[in-house]
């Protein structure tokens, strides 16, 4: 078989989880017999990537980066906490941030026979569950904030101002509060609607005039939906008789952007 079809590479790289190149050399040694092919990874070692592609990752490491108006940060899982310390893993994490900060997210994909090989090496499920790379500019300033001694949780943040010590406090606030949106205009109509519907059908509503039911209604979103998922609303964690918004508002940083990895969750 001169060439192999493009559509066989894929097929026997949805079966065993090889890359690319794995793959088409395994048809090629086989004139293009996809069960042998298939065997002959299997021997190879390579194949039971595959099957470990479903395991949970929950233990791994995050590892953040910033030099100079550029940010990376990278969230490699692996299954075991004992890999999690293995050097080629660390080799291959740190491999990954440098990727994703000379070249952005979607450079990751260049190391997917590398992350495959890894995976048949080390005996266990490693991925990429997640990278992220941020630009400031003129006025704009860069944080990182990765949470020890695991380094499983990290926040790569971008904001308005220049006190890079506010912004990492912020940073350490996002890691441990985790919240989903940067303003209550953040948070899309459609979930706004339906956090609302569940409110208004709580038993503590029956029988309250109409004006003291939407008053109950919205003192429950404040409280119950936006101080838990909402940056600016949630309580201070440096100081949590206050309200993000109220630090910030003595402290300075205007949060423009952020990305948050844990592993574990």
């Amino acid at each position: 078989m001169s060439e192999i079809p493009a559509t066989l590479v894929k097929q026997l790289r949805e079966l065993t989880g090889a890359g690319f190149m794995d793959c088409k050399r395994a048809l090629e040694q086989t004139n293009g017999d996809l069960e042998a092919a298939q065997r002959l990874l299997r021997e190879q070692g390579i194949a039971h990537a595959g099957k470990r592609a479903g395991r949970e990752t929950t233990e791994g490491i995050v590892l953040s980066t910033i030099g100079g108006a550029t940010g990376a940060m990278v969230a490699i899982g692996c299954e075991t906490e004992p890999v999690s310390r293995n050097e080629e893993f660390l080799a291959f994490a740190e491999r990954a941030l440098e990727s994703v900060e000379e070249s952005g997210p979607e450079t990751i994909e260049s190391l997917e026979d590398a992350r495959l090989g890894l995976v048949a090496k080390l005996g266990e499920n490693v991925v990429v569950r997640g990278a992220a790379r941020l630009e400031s500019t003129d006025g704009e300033s860069l944080a990182e904030y990765v949470h020890p001694p695991a380094n499983k949780i990290g926040v790569l943040l971008k904001a308005r101002g220049d006190n890079p010590a506010a912004a990492r406090r912020l940073a350490m606030h996002i890691s441990f509060a985790a919240p989903r949106f940067v303003t209550r205009d953040d948070v899309p109509r459609e979930a706004l609607a339906a956090e609302r519907e569940i409110f208004e059908k709580q038993p503590d509503l029956e029988g309250k005039p109409e004006e003291v039911q939407a008053k109950m209604v919205e003192g429950m979103l404040a409280r119950r939906f936006f101080a838990e998922t909402v940056l600016l609303d949630q309580a201070w964690i440096h100081e949590p008789s206050k309200t993000v918004e109220q630090a910030l508002g003595e402290d300075g940083p205007e949060v423009l952007e952020f990305t948050r990895f844990a592993l574990a969750e």
